[in-house]
């Protein structure tokens, strides 16, 4: 995951509202989102190389997001584990939020640098492990926040420019807009080099990954995801996948209720 707008109780009607682009390698192996066959009560993709995950919610509205923390000049461990675990492992559990959080802070050191979002309909924390007070998670309050492979809310460019697009964005007839979110998430407009990051990339790579959508041979924008629930529990969680083109390749709508049974 490498882009994800959220509007967290920000709108009457939906409480929760996330839109998402997830880039990685190409030849790095993945399953779309679905019900898992072990777990059915989730619904998220599966990164095949190491077994986890980067954003999923369940029937009982337990969400997580994981984003990358983007910086070749840092050292990380020497064998960490793998950061798609830390989606997995909440989704899995019965931990609350504000726990679960608090944990994966204090545990930051075992991972490469991460960013995580953690909740519910009624809370949700950040954590990571480059944060000025790495081993500390915070509450988020309602509010509309945008990560991508920086800090929670790091003003780069793409993070602006998304933030931008749909913080405008009339979210009250979702069901029947879902088109255009997709539409916002493929922005491919890349930032100008005075703007860029400096993350120990090279200039081109870093004009590369400047934009919400990114497109090349070997790495790119491999799905885009929304979320929604409604305060009825009416649920979306729609997915598109994509091809190293930047051309959809299949898409998959899972309507559901939070709270039924499992």
């Amino acid at each position: 995951m490498c882009i994800a707008y959220l509007a967290l109780r920000t709108h009457e009607d939906w409480p929760l509202f996330i839109a998402a682009n997830r880039d990685e390698f190409h030849a790095r192996p993945a399953r779309p989102a679905a019900p898992w066959p072990d777990h059915p009560h989730i619904i998220a993709g599966v990164d095949e190389a190491a077994g986890g995950t980067w954003l999923g919610i369940t029937r009982q509205g337990r969400f997580a997001l994981l984003t990358n923390y983007r910086d070749l000049r840092m050292p990380g461990p020497s064998n960490p584990v793998s950061r798609g675990e830390l989606v997995k492992s909440y989704l899995t559990a019965t931990q609350s939020a504000q726990d679960y959080a608090g944990a994966s802070a204090r545990d930051g050191h075992l991972y490469a640098g991460f960013n995580l979002i953690v909740g519910d309909l009624q809370q949700a924390w950040y954590s990571g492990n480059q944060t000025e007070t790495p081993h500390e998670a915070q509450a988020l309050a309602p509010g509309r926040y945008v990560l991508s492979n920086h800090l929670l809310d790091t003003a780069w460019p793409k993070t602006e420019r998304l933030r931008t697009l749909l913080d405008h964005f009339p979210i009250t007839h979702l069901e029947r807009s879902i088109n255009q979110v997709y539409d916002l998430l493929k922005d491919t407009t890349q930032a100008d080099d005075a703007e860029l990051p400096e993350t120990g990339l090279s200039l081109e790579r870093e004009r590369l990954l400047s934009s919400a959508f990114i497109v090349s041979p070997d790495y790119g924008t491999r799905c885009s995801t929304v979320i929604a629930v409604h305060k009825s529990g009416r649920a979306i969680f729609s997915e598109t996948t994509y091809n190293r083109e930047g051309q959809p390749i299949e898409r998959h709508d899972w309507p559901w209720h939070i709270g039924l049974p499992d």
